[in-house]
């Protein structure tokens, strides 16, 4: 049915700009991750997930390169990296769900963007604050260090747009697969606060509408290929 109704869908959600709570319960399929990756690919003609994932592990080790030689200097980035990668060596297993966790925590804050808004944290005993998130994603753990950057083990990652959690899933890289997966599905705009670590993923990573990068990020692009 999803494919059977996708026209109507795109011409709902591009001409009519709907809430997106009225969006979701007219299409409730697209809180399924399949049922959202499917309609990414009727959007896009990609998989998400299998090209997205191809391309972050293909740049992992550079990446943690970078943001570390960066870490290892001084200033306000810096110190803020530094506290990321102190966390990241502290764990026991590094795998490469360790790697993606740091990387996908320590891309925006290297791009010198605001995380305060978009990653928001809370323990399963407390009630979260999200008035105001039109978007973002709520990690839940079960102590009470909320002030850490990054958390491995959390209990759940919630999806948030305009102040509702839409979904949960185990892990960061998934919850901003999802996250990415329906901006695009409701046609929404990115965080103003994180425009630049959604377009390194939309236009770098996934090869998407890939026109002019802004300076950050061409520095970034360029610094991966050597």
């Amino acid at each position: 049915m999803m494919e059977t109704t996708f026209p109507l869908r795109r011409q709902t959600i591009v001409m009519s700009c709907p809430p997106v709570n009225e969006l979701m319960d007219l299409w409730p399929a697209l809180k399924i991750e399949s049922e959202l990756y499917a309609e990414f690919q009727r959007i896009t003609n990609q998989n998400l997930p299998n090209t997205f994932y191809a391309e972050l592990d293909r740049h992992l080790p550079r990446l943690m390169t970078l943001f570390r030689q960066k870490a290892s200097k001084t200033g306000k980035i810096s110190d803020a990296l530094a506290e990321i990668f102190k966390i990241h060596d502290e764990q026991e297993i590094h795998d490469i769900h360790t790697m993606r966790t740091t990387v996908l925590h320590a891309l925006p804050v290297y791009l010198r963007e605001d995380v305060s808004g978009f990653f928001r944290t809370c323990t399963d005993e407390s009630e979260p604050e999200l008035d105001g998130v039109a978007v973002g994603l709520l990690t839940v753990i079960s102590d009470h260090d909320t002030t850490s950057p990054v958390h491995y083990n959390p209990l759940r990652i919630s999806v948030i747009l305009e102040n509702e959690a839409v979904v949960s899933l185990p892990r960061i890289g998934d919850a901003f697969l999802v996250i990415f997966g329906l901006i695009y599905a409701l046609h929404l705009n990115y965080p103003k606060a994180l425009t630049n670590t959604f377009e390194f993923t939309q236009k770098i990573l996934l090869c998407l509408e890939s026109g002019k990068l802004s300076p950050r990020l061409q520095t970034l692009k360029n610094d991966l290929m050597m």
